[in-house]
């Protein structure tokens, strides 16, 4: 029988992720009875000629967040070293990083943009107050959970006011999001964080980053050149109002940035001029969290304990349905994407109680043709989109339950989609085809469909004359 890979008290269960320096694990902790993630150095970096150094850094990096204690933070739990490994024991964390969000083509509403960026100035704060820099801030470090709010990982090269770990003259992050000075080498303090910080706010508003290009290209870029204003890469999402913001965030040298994160935060707030959300909005939330790499030994079958085991869902179902109804929608779609099926349904249903409509939120889930296809077919009645039940049909149910499937009032006709797609373009240009064709995918009442594409106008004034205009 295979022992399990240890590392001191935690039993690693699964690979979350591998990285030059070693191997991050799902775990669990016997003594608190909860799960862990166990981040190691590699055993042949630890015997190379640097080994000490390396480390050393390492303890420092459990130190530096050690000594942190906020919700926009990953926790650290342990430092420990045995004979052929060091480890960090921290807080297991459910999510995504923000990277992936940006790999997938995430498109960033105002309120998420704002919001993520706020969360992340807010954790920054903490972080200074307590003599903390992270000097590494950049997508792949911020996690994104399943509840929309964000946490900091990754200290690794943290700089404690304390430490001579970091000293002057070594350069330190990763391109594109380090800081001028990061860059030259020079003394580096937390508003390296802030300049970082300042460009992935660029990247949630535009979707680009601020600085691209080579390796080489990059660092001359960041050291002497303006990137273009947020709204120069699009006139449209009215980014004029956050065009100060960037250029103050991004300033080449630090004593003409916001010299707080709370400064750069009071500086958003007063561009956004609105109530700011606590969390990313449910829709935008990529409910897929990373997938395990693998078997901590791929020789032993999984180990699991209780603790580790999802509880299934007791809850009621979202008004306007029934559990039975739903479950047979689970059901199906779990065949594609698995257990996340639940959490799927659950959320599309509370904003339809159309089944037709609920198969279509959820289709859109789907990352690829074949699986929306596949979905689709299993819904009742039709193999793709079926014509609309005269009003009051009932659909057979399990158990002899049944669920009513209404018409929409204001039915949403070909003629219908492309007159709004026509009056969309005069504010939004060739992409309104994309936006009309995806929103009507998501609904069939012609109502709703005009409210979907109203909502991706940048100004209140703009969405109402869109509404006059398309007759909504």
């Amino acid at each position: 029988m295979n022992e399990p890979v240890r590392f001191g008290k935690y039993e690693a269960a699964e690979i979350l992720g591998k990285g030059a320096m070693g191997v991050v694990y799902r775990a669990f902790d016997p003594n608190i009875r909860r799960p862990v993630a166990v981040k190691t150095i590699r055993k042949e970096l630890i015997d190379d000629d640097r080994g000490g150094t390396l480390v050393a850094r390492f303890k420092h990096e459990a130190q530096a967040a050690g000594r942190l204690s906020h919700p926009g933070i990953v926790a650290v739990y342990e430092y420990g070293e045995d004979e052929s490994v060091a480890y960090i024991a921290m807080e297991y964390v459910q999510g995504n990083p923000l990277r992936e969000y940006f790999n997938r083509g995430t498109r960033f509403e105002e309120r998420d943009a704002v919001s993520v960026t706020v969360q992340l100035l807010d954790a920054l704060e903490y972080a200074h107050e307590q003599g903390v820099w992270h000097r590494d801030i950049k997508p792949a470090n911020i996690i994104i959970m399943m509840n929309g709010k964000l946490k900091i990982a990754d200290f690794g090269i943290a700089r404690i006011d304390s430490s001579s770990l970091t000293q002057t003259g070594a350069i330190m992050g990763t391109p594109g999001y380090m800081a001028p000075e990061q860059y030259a080498g020079q003394a580096v303090d937390w508003r390296a964080d802030l300049f970082s910080a300042g460009v992935v706010f660029y990247q949630l508003l535009t979707g680009a980053r601020p600085f691209s290009g080579r390796a080489e290209t990059v660092a001359f870029r960041i050291c002497y050149e303006n990137p273009p204003a947020p709204s120069q890469l699009d006139a449209t999402r009215g980014w004029e109002r956050f065009d100060p913001v960037i250029a103050t965030g991004l300033a080449k040298k630090p004593d003409d940035r916001y010299q707080t994160a709370a400064e750069f935060r009071a500086a958003i707030l007063g561009a956004y001029a609105a109530p700011v959300s606590p969390a990313l909005s449910e829709e935008t939330i990529i409910t897929e969290p990373t997938q395990p790499i693998g078997l901590a030994d791929p020789s032993a079958p999984p180990r699991t304990h209780p603790e580790l085991t999802p509880t299934p869902s007791t809850s009621l179902p979202p008004t306007g349905w029934d559990s039975v109804t739903l479950k047979q929608v689970e059901d199906k779609l779990a065949r594609i994407v698995g257990p996340v099926a639940r959490v799927l349904v659950k959320r599309a249903a509370r904003r339809t109680t159309d089944l037709y409509t609920l198969y279509g939120k959820l289709a859109e889930e789907l990352p690829t043709p074949k699986e929306r296809d596949q979905f689709l077919a299993t819904r009742p009645a039709a193999a793709t989109l079926p014509p609309l039940p005269p009003r009051g049909t009932v659909t057979p149910t399990r158990a002899g339950a049944t669920q009513t499937v209404r018409p929409p009032a204001n039915p949403l006709t070909p003629d219908a989609v492309d007159q709004a797609t026509r009056t969309l373009a005069t504010f939004l240009g060739p992409i309104a085809k994309v936006v009309a064709k995806k929103a009507a995918g998501r609904t069939r009442d012609k109502h709703e469909f005009l409210r979907l594409l109203a909502a991706e106008l940048a100004t209140e004034d703009e969405r109402q004359r869109f509404l006059r205009a398309a007759g909504g």
